[in-house]
Formats: C-alpha cells, structure tokens, sequence
C-alpha cells in the first residue's frame, strides 16, 4: 500500500513541478509585476515541499527508520542517515521546508528575487529528490 501512496504523491510532485517550469518567467520582473503568475507559483511551491515531506514520513514508516522526526525538516536528516538521501540534498530540502513556512505564514515577506532564483536554479533538487525517493523499493 504505501508503495501505491508514494507513486501517487511522486506523480502530484512531478506535475507540480512541470506546472513550475511552464510558469517560470524570464525574469524576476515578471514575476514581480504579476499577481496571477505569483500565486500559480507559490502554491506549486509550497505543494513540491508539502509533498516532499509527505514522501520522506511515508518512506520513514515504512521504513520503521528511527527515531520518528518531529518536524517536517527532521524527515530529510532521518533519510540522510539511512542513506536514502546525501548530504548536500538534505540540506536543501530542509532548506526548502524554511521557504515553505515562510510562504505559509509571512506571505507578505516574499522576496520575489529568491522565488525566480528558486525557480530557475533549484527546483532540480526536487527532481533528484524524487528520484531518491522512487529508487528506493
């Protein structure tokens, strides 16, 4: 079963992550003078980290990996240490829960220059991610 749940929630991360690469614009200000743009961003952003950390918990108990993590930027170091993910990525991906509850709770305090960078330099590390967590059997 949770084999079932990771390829559903690895298909949602992957089309979130094409509806990112078709709304990246060529420049930050685009994005900056764009409500629309900004808002089909941010919520695809938030849904790659929702659904980054949804696929790390799912794997750690399935797993049985200890000890259970009691923060969503927990999940990435309990992968790391079960050799699931390398270092440099686990560090991004906690990063990424940061830039998400940022997003969540201090909407109003988004740099629009770090967005564009995001979008246009890391969303590759939910791809590697992805298929860290797709490799795994």
């Amino acid at each position: 079963m949770s084999r079932e749940v990771r390829t559903q929630k690895l298909d949602s991360l992957a089309r979130c992550l094409e509806r990112l690469r078709e709304k990246t614009p060529k420049d930050a200000f685009t994005l900056k003078s764009s409500a629309d743009l900004q808002d089909i961003v941010m919520i695809n952003l938030e849904r790659v980290v929702q659904l980054s950390v949804d696929l790390a918990s799912i794997l750690i108990a399935e797993k049985d990996w200890q000890p259970v993590p009691s923060t969503m930027a927990e999940a990435f170091e309990v992968l790391h240490r079960n050799g699931a993910i390398d270092e440099a990525l686990r560090g991004r991906m906690q990063k990424s829960v940061g830039f998400r509850n940022l997003c969540v709770h201090e909407y109003d305090k988004i740099n629009w220059d770090i967005v564009f960078s995001i979008l246009t330099k890391h969303l590759e590390d939910f791809k590697r991610f992805a298929g860290a967590m797709d490799a795994i059997p």
